[in-house]
């Protein structure tokens, strides 16, 4: 079944290159309970997405379960893949590598938080490759107990965002804080507009917001801050991130209406609802999105 997948998976490519389209995009995705694995969406235009039939990687590793798979592809073409492995008294996340998303390493559980026992949980760690120094970071969002002014959220929901860096997920720097927006905050991307142009979009995870929005700064690490207005409404989660075309396409999770929506944006200040644009699998759950290029002689690679 994984071999026709991934058939499935350079048969898309070759079909748009033919077709004289530049790319495809895809999609990680999950399905609640979030015990299954790894699934992918695809799409040609960044709007119109299409499940692709089988799951990839099944969770072994924390509590078996694989929520907010994040995935990018190195330099080198190796596909690298971090997921939530597990709710709470989790303190790491899932790591797993693949040169064609059908064979994978062995799994590993990095337990990144494992300094401070009395860390909660570890969510929704995200990954960016930042190609000016080859260094892949990953941002996820932790809850230690009294660590930060507890606002209005209990101290064991008060997350904050803190992030590592690695060149070969191997050895990795120590946790540090990323980001304190002053509120907890999880789901974290790091976009790349240009040199010295990063947006972070994340999510307000306190009462009564559970919106997104974005912050600004000069450099991945930051400092980030000029934060945007909140451009979704209450009880959303989970951004993914796309340029396609001139515009930024904001995937996320409406959780409460049970609905997938998008907002675009060419400047991460003023959105536009995109929603009713487009179309989404029934079932799928946030992961992050990556473009397919068409080369030449119909030859694909990844981005």
């Amino acid at each position: 079944m994984k071999q026709i997948v991934l058939f499935c998976l350079f048969i898309l490519a070759l079909i748009s290159c033919r077709n004289g389209e530049k790319e495809v995009y895809l999609f990680t995705s999950f399905r609640e309970p979030a015990d299954e694995g790894l699934r992918f969406l695809y799409s040609y235009d960044g709007y119109h997405w299409d499940s692709i039939p089988g799951v990839f990687l099944k969770p072994e590793v924390g509590q078996r379960v694989m929520r907010d798979p994040s995935m990018v592809q190195g330099p080198d073409g190796t596909f690298h893949l971090v997921w939530t492995s597990g709710w709470n008294n989790d303190l790491g996340f899932g790591y797993a590598s693949s040169k064609d998303l059908i064979h994978w390493s062995e799994q590993q559980h990095i337990p990144i938080m494992e300094f401070d026992t009395t860390t909660v949980n570890v969510w929704a760690p995200e990954l960016y490759y930042e190609d000016e120094t080859g260094e892949f970071y990953i941002v996820w969002a932790s809850t230690i107990p009294f660590r930060f002014e507890k606002g209005i959220e209990d101290e064991r929901n008060n997350h904050r965002l803190y992030y590592t860096k690695t060149k070969d997920f191997k050895t990795f720097t120590p946790a540090k804080l990323f980001y304190d927006p002053g509120f907890s905050s999880i789901d974290a991307v790091i976009v790349k507009r240009a040199p010295s142009d990063y947006v972070l979009v994340f999510k307000d995870n306190t009462r009564p917001e559970r919106n997104i929005l974005a912050s600004f700064a000069t450099s991945p690490e930051g400092p980030y801050g000029n934060p945007s207005p909140r451009f979704t409404e209450n009880f959303t989660e989970g951004p993914s991130v796309v340029k396609a075309g001139d515009e930024w396409l904001i995937y996320f999770d409406a959780y409460r209406k049970k609905s997938y929506d998008a907002v675009s944006t060419k400047d991460f200040r003023t959105f536009t609802d995109i929603s009713d644009k487009i179309s989404i699998p029934e079932g799928h759950k946030h992961g992050t999105i990556l473009k397919v290029f068409c080369r030449w002689g119909g030859e694909t690679s990844s981005n």
